[in-house]
């Protein structure tokens, strides 16, 4: 990273931190040092942010579709020019890496998902056209959304929430985890340089903040990414004022590897598929059940990534592995990973935290002959540890894959793609992906089923979620006529 991109990162926190002396410490994920202060607004900042996006909205929707695309495709051009300044403070607050499937990588999505959002048609559907009725079906904006976002993809999952709901002709308060304020800020202020005032505005607070805004009166849709238990919280805030929601929740999401798979060909996909941004994604790969045919060299094979790949500081443009970004979350690995052991698992390589590289660091980790009642296999470890559970029949596989509350994505990994397909809707998850993990689409909806939240993002079905339909009902042709 070079000298400019730091100063020009520091020039965007200046814009959007905390006076000295005020706000809360935020600590550099991989060495603890303070980057900055996070602003702490009140609930009565809330209230009035929320007022102000209110007062915004019918002006915002009635510029149209055509004019609000516009300025999303003028988002995007801000957001790149200031890529490198924004991933430097990502890399910082979150902790994952410049490179790899990371910080930049990250930045690269916000821009493709607002141009994808202002390119995406939504026509109203025509639902009947004959001689007595034409009635169609259209959508119009929601009103005020409500963006609650998570700490391991913050700017990526925001653009997600905001991109959709502005295109609607929403307007958008956000809140951004307490754990990586920061970047959110930042990008916030980077978009609303080209947006009218109080479209988009950036509300920095507790959980008595989040709550408020998702009980508020004036919130017509809250969006909201995290876990199962939070999610739960919010569908009772908000059954107040009936508020609709899109709920992506917490997943623990299950690979299985077929008889007589390639395993050389998978094992690279494999590996990212799990320890993508070091483990901590909602729709990573978090158990991998893989037949006695294949086992062991499946195993080896992972073992072997794990041991090589760089971990380390992610300012290092040599790594691609950091940090977890928060010592509540690397307790949760630690924990999982040592009552894996004492149940007599095999640790095939990584099972221990790296104090030379930092605080929160935990090395890559393989742990193989598992019993698929262990806590790591059970539990969201959301970190950089995978169990392998030997598997000899796959019908007990998909049953075993199955046999979770939880269902947001998985996968079938096999060297017949059409065998993996046939069998793939077996798979109890909201997307089941075919020879690799996690990988998404701005164009291919996404959401979860059972206990990982339900509603769509993404696509033409992520814009009809930030939307009302109303039906257009009136003389057919012969009236017309």
């Amino acid at each position: 990273m070079s000298e400019s991109a730091a100063s020009a990162a520091a020039a965007l926190l200046d814009r959007i931190q905390a006076p000295e002396g005020g706000g809360r410490e935020i600590p550099d994920a991989a060495t603890r040092d303070v980057i900055g202060r996070a602003p702490v607004h009140s609930v009565t900042h809330l209230d009035r942010a929320i007022a102000r996006a209110k007062a915004a909205q019918p002006g915002w929707e009635t510029l149209g579709h055509e004019e609000r695309s516009a300025l999303l495709v003028a988002a995007a051009d801000a957001i790149d020019a200031h890529a490198e300044a924004l991933a430097h403070l990502l890399s910082r607050e979150q902790g994952k890496p410049l490179n790899g499937p990371n910080a930049r990588f990250e930045l690269g999505a916000c821009s493709a998902w607002l141009r994808t959002n202002a390119a995406t048609v939504l026509d109203p559907q025509v639902l009947v056209d004959d001689e007595t009725l034409h009635a169609e079906l259209v959508y119009k904006a929601v009103g005020v959304v409500g963006a609650i976002g998570p700490w391991n993809w913050p700017l990526m999952i925001t653009i997600w929430q905001i991109g959709p709901s502005l295109r609607m002709g929403n307007t958008v308060v956000a809140k951004p985890s307490e754990y990586t304020p920061l970047s959110v800020l930042a990008l916030l202020a980077v978009i609303n340089d080209v947006l009218p005032a109080d479209v988009l505005i950036g509300v920095s607070g507790d959980r008595e903040v989040g709550a408020r805004l998702a009980s508020h009166p004036d919130i017509d849709k809250i969006m909201f990414t995290g876990s199962t238990a939070t999610g739960r919280r919010i569908i009772e805030s908000s059954a107040g004022n009936l508020a609709r929601l899109t709920l992506e929740l917490g997943g623990n999401d299950a690979g299985i590897v077929l008889p007589g798979t390639d395993v050389t060909a998978i094992a690279e996909d494999l590996f990212w598929g799990a320890f993508i941004n070091t483990g901590q994604t909602c729709a990573a790969l978090k158990r991998l059940y893989v037949h006695d045919s294949v086992y062991d060299e499946v195993v080896d094979a992972l073992a072997g990534i794990a041991a090589s790949v760089p971990i380390g500081n992610g300012l290092d443009e040599n790594n691609v592995l950091g940090p977890l970004q928060n010592r509540a979350q690397f307790d949760i690995v630690s924990r999982l990973v040592e009552e894996a052991k004492s149940r007599g698992a095999r640790v095939v390589t990584g099972g221990e935290a790296a104090p030379e590289l930092g605080e929160l660091f935990y090395r890559p980790t393989i742990v193989a002959d598992i019993d698929n009642d262990a806590a790591l296999v059970q539990e969201e470890q959301f970190g950089p540890a995978l169990p392998v559970i030997r598997y000899s029949d796959v019908d007990e596989a998909f049953a075993l894959a199955n046999a979770v509350e939880v269902g947001l994505g998985a996968s079938v990994w096999s060297s017949d793609p059409d065998a993996a397909r046939e069998v793939a809707t077996r798979m109890q998850s909201g997307t089941v992906w075919i020879n690799s993990h996690g990988g998404l689409h701005p164009m291919v909806p996404f959401g979860g089923v059972k206990s990982s939240g339900y509603g769509l993002e993404f696509g033409v079905e992520g814009l009809k979620s930030v939307a009302v339909s109303q039906v257009v009902s009136g003389p057919g042709r012969t009236a017309q006529a």
